[in-house]
C-alpha cells in the first residue's frame, strides 16, 4: 500500500472517529433514538467502506505479491487469511 493510500484510509477513519464522537454526544444530549440510530447506521456504512478499501489494497498488494513470488506456502497463507476474514464476516 502506498503512503497516499494509507493517508486516505487514515483520513477516512478519522472522519468515522468524529462520527462516533457525534453519536456519543447525541446520547449525552438525550437526542431522539431514531436520530441516534440513523447516525449509528451511517457509522456502520462508513466502516464498511473503509473495510472494503483496506481489503482491496490487501488484494492488490499483499495477495498479488504472494502470487507473484511463486512461494506456495506464502500463497496458502494469504489465501487462508482471506478465508478466515470472510468466515468471521459471516458470523
Amino acid at each position: 500500500m502506498s503512503a497516499t493510500d494509507g493517508s486516505r484510509i487514515v483520513n477516512r477513519l478519522r472522519r468515522i472517529e468524529g462520527q462516533v464522537r457525534g453519536v456519543a454526544q447525541m446520547i449525552e444530549d438525550d437526542r431522539y433514538c431514531i436520530d441516534v440510530l440513523n447516525q449509528v447506521q451511517a457509522v456502520k456504512a462508513a466502516l464498511g467502506r473503509a473495510e472494503s478499501e483496506i481489503l482491496k489494497r490487501h488484494a492488490a498488494c499483499c495477495v498479488a505479491d504472494a502470487i507473484a513470488s511463486g512461494d506456495a506456502d506464502e500463497q496458502k497463507q494469504k489465501f487462508g487469511e482471506l478465508v478466515d476474514l470472510f468466515e468471521k464476516a459471516k458470523r
